[in-house]
């Protein structure tokens, strides 16, 4: 999975960006810090890869990972090449999802490119720079395909409408998100790489002050939620300069800092979380003396594709998947009073794989 983080100018981008990869970006108090996009990897937490790992004496213990990418500060009038808009719109077509990070805090000492702190209006800006960019890309296939169409080409039909009727969409400065997308509307826009398509959550980055009672102390938040509710995106409440004091403490510190403050895990956790959620993704497990990893897929992938996920063998040669509930084998203790007890189960190709299975895949090529 591939993060974008996106933003205003000096909104906070950076230093969420550093505090949840430690990658040290550079973060400065002026617009366009960050220029060529920087990259982190961070692991997704995951406490059943551990007690795998123990349970069954693994050599070494491999974690999903989620790439997170800090973008370049954008600006009115991108769309049109401002600031450095074509360099910012070109990586966020490279993403799988966008957070959005807005600024809920007031400064005297951290400028703002709009000369005022205003969540509502900088939410816009960046979404009509996304809608006029994605505009401008339907408009040209959808010339194209309107071409074909008048040529007597009956295969460009069903596109042309499709582009029509999103060109009506952004043209209303609403979103790509806002259609309803039919199956096969969806792969006719396989390879066109919208930006408002791209799920979003807004991090609504406060300073600790406000973060600590956010729901009724911070009017910014307030805003920011109930707009996002509006177009059914995700918010998250987040503080990035905690974030980041809470990154550079060593890992057995870190519970009892969040402690302290109130939190029972770290804006990481529940960024990954939503996010895993605004994918639609989950995560299976494989376990045994050299290694227990966990592999991300989409939510609804049936047995062969997960196993393909492992190799292209494993679902060329697909036979059947052995697998047990993590919660079933954390109540047995072990996989042999699992399969006593009937809990470790023989899966063929129509199953659908659950978050948390723990799965052994059998093949033949």
């Amino acid at each position: 999975m591939k993060l974008g983080i996106v933003g205003l100018p000096n909104v906070g981008k950076s230093t969420l960006f550093n505090a949840i990869t430690n990658a040290g970006a550079e973060s400065a108090n002026y617009p366009f810090c960050t220029i060529e996009p920087n990259v982190g990897m961070v692991a997704v937490p995951d406490e059943r890869l551990q007690v795998l790992t123990e349970l069954h004496k693994s050599a070494k213990t491999v974690p999903a990972f989620i790439e997170f990418v800090d973008i370049a500060g954008l600006v009115r009038g991108a769309s049109r090449g401002e600031g450095l808009g074509n360099k910012f719109l070109s990586h966020i077509r490279e993403v799988d999802a966008i957070v959005h990070v807005v600024r809920c805090f007031d400064s005297e000492t951290i400028v703002h490119v709009e000369g005022s702190v205003d969540p509502l209006r900088d939410m816009e800006t960046i979404n009509l720079e996304l809608i006029l960019a994605d505009l401008e890309t339907v408009e040209k296939r959808w010339e194209k395909a309107s071409r074909l169409v008048l040529k007597g080409d009956k295969s460009a039909a069903a596109e042309a409408t499709l582009l029509g009727e999103l060109k009506k969409l952004l043209e209303d400065g609403r979103s790509a998100r806002a259609y309803e997308f039919s199956a096969d509307e969806r792969e006719l826009l396989r390879d066109i790489s919208l930006l408002t398509l791209k799920p979003v959550v807004y991090a609504a980055n406060m300073d600790e002050a406000a973060f600590a009672n956010y729901e009724t102390a911070n009017p910014y938040y307030q805003q920011l939620a109930e707009a996002a509710a509006k177009e059914g995106a995700a918010v998250l409440p987040i503080c990035a300069e905690l974030e980041q004091e809470i990154a550079e403490l060593p890992p057995e510190e870190q519970e009892i800092f969040l402690a302290e403050i109130g939190l029972t895990e770290s804006g990481l956790s529940r960024l990954i979380r939503v996010s895993y959620d605004l994918l639609g993704l989950i995560s299976f497990l494989t376990t045994g003396a050299d290694e227990t990893r966990a592999w991300t897929i989409t939510r609804g992938t049936k047995a062969p594709q997960a196993a393909g996920k492992i190799h292209s063998d494993f679902e060329r040669g697909f036979i059947r998947a052995e697998t047990v509930a993590y919660k079933d084998l954390m109540a047995c203790g072990s996989m042999a009073k699992a399969r006593e007890n009937g809990l470790l189960r023989s899966e063929g190709k129509e199953y659908v794989v659950q978050d948390g299975d723990i799965i052994l895949f059998r093949f033949n090529v």
